[in-house]
């Protein structure tokens, strides 16, 4: 397999499409691309996803993909879900003789299924929710790092706490695993060439910044209205985080639209950075990553990936 990892705004999924397409134009069997986004699992959550579907289109064939478009807005997906259903995707991919590219931006998932964790369904616990009720967004945090001390455990970062219900839910996880046994399910490792795309960081924010006002321009607002309108509740949607939240927050009336922009432009930014904090962290934790710099051509890019696949026995 293939990894490709990056922060937002890198160009990973321009990246695997045209790799993916090289697989078929060297006469190949041809690859199939695994999403590894935490938020584009989920239906109608287009332009705040940023799933940009048109780019599995290249020189006129579309690129098969897979994990994205697969749940209800609404609902909660996590980690467990996640390691089951790229287990199914990439068994049948490879059954196929083709060859599997893992990309997204998602580090805790990217991980959790090239180390192979062994994890379990996590049950709501109803009794700590209400205990955890009405504590600040700091104090939840807090909790969180405490009970990170006592299981060893690098599953949350900052990144899973940038709301009260997502810091509640992790600390939930937390807490279960401290006292519950995890089942020995016997995940399998991955092996996988794993590239990084680095891109510039003033580049990064430009590219960040362009494209939050583009996905305004093409109806983010609009987008999120509709989900309102559907009947899905506004603190679901800020469950998910960024353009969702302050986007959301917006549409209700917490923030002003110049108020909703730049907060909203400041956190994509930190996420950024987390992102690369957390590929760093991998590396640390005995991942290799071959960097490339997203800046040099496409072709360029895709030949060195070729190249250093060739070179590994994967």
């Amino acid at each position: 397999m293939i990894t490709i990892l990056g922060p937002t705004a890198s160009g990973k999924t321009s990246l695997a499409t045209a790799l993916a397409d090289a697989c078929f134009m060297d006469g190949g069997c041809g690859a199939e691309i695994i999403s590894a986004d935490s938020r584009q699992v989920y239906r109608c959550m287009d332009i705040g996803t940023g799933k940009d579907l048109s780019d599995y289109t290249i020189n006129g064939k579309i690129i098969p993909y897979h994990l994205i478009d697969i749940c209800e807005p609404g609902t909660k997906y996590n980690l467990f879900r996640y390691q089951q259903d790229f287990t199914d995707a990439y068994q049948d991919i490879i059954s196929r003789g083709r060859l599997p590219i893992l990309c997204g931006g998602t580090g805790l998932y990217i991980e959790a299924v090239l180390k192979g964790y062994n994890l379990s369904p996590v049950p709501q616990n109803a009794d700590l929710r209400s205990r955890l009720e009405g504590k600040s967004l700091e104090e939840l945090t807090s909790i969180l790092s405490d009970l990170k001390s006592q299981t060893g455990s690098n599953m949350h970062n900052k990144s899973d706490v940038d709301t009260a219900q997502r810091a509640i839910r992790a600390i939930e996880i937390e807490e279960y695993n401290l006292h519950t046994p995890t089942p020995n399910r016997h995940a399998e490792a991955i092996r996988s060439l794993i590239v990084g795309v680095n891109i510039d960081r003033d580049e990064r924010r430009r590219k960040i910044t362009q494209r939050l006002r583009q996905r305004l321009d093409d109806g983010m607002v609009d987008e999120i209205r509709c989900l309102l309108d559907r009947g899905i509740p506004a603190d679901d949607l800020i469950y998910y985080g960024l353009e969702y939240k302050y986007v959301t927050e917006y549409v209700v009336g917490k923030l002003s639209y110049n108020e909703m922009f730049s907060r909203l432009e400041i956190a994509i930014h930190q996420f950024a950075k987390r992102q690369m904090t957390w590929f760093r962290g991998m590396e640390r934790r005995g991942f290799h990553i071959y960097w490339i710099n997203a800046s040099l051509p496409m072709d360029e890019k895709v030949k060195l990936i070729k190249k250093q696949y060739e070179q590994c026995e994967y």
